[in-house]
């Protein structure tokens, strides 16, 4: 089970390094955005310049998960993010829904793994 939490902690840290860089660097071409809603989404980001903190966040995150010891700190930066990507394909571009539950599967293994450390989240929750 260690092995497989290296490799969850080290694909997720690198996707999230790799995109989050992308925000900044745009190694990486952007798809055309589908009409409608996403397209107003991303706009929003764009102007606004949120598209920045995400992308710092990503790429913080993602190496928060490279280390052993912050891992729990990475996922905590990276929850919301990911909750993000999900509702905006699930919602908005289906077409990117499996990666986004490839992410969020590799993220609640990662959660799991590290529950002890989020434990104190829901000890009142919980009873």
């Amino acid at each position: 089970m260690k092995i497989a939490t290296i490799i969850a902690r080290s694909l997720l840290g690198l996707i999230f390094v790799v995109f989050g860089l992308n925000m900044f660097l745009h190694f990486i071409p952007l798809p055309p955005l589908p009409e409608g809603p996403a397209q107003g989404f991303m706009t929003a980001l764009f102007v606004s310049h949120y598209y920045y903190v995400v992308g710092a966040l990503q790429v913080v995150g993602g190496l928060l998960l490279f280390t052993s010891r912050w891992v729990p700190l990475g996922l905590a930066l990276l929850g919301p993010v990911i909750v993000n990507i999900v509702c905006f394909h699930a919602f908005m571009a289906p077409a990117g829904l499996p990666m986004a539950s490839v992410v969020s599967l590799l993220a609640l293994f990662l959660l799991w793994r590290y529950r002890e450390n989020f434990a104190g989240l829901v000890k009142g929750a919980v009873r």
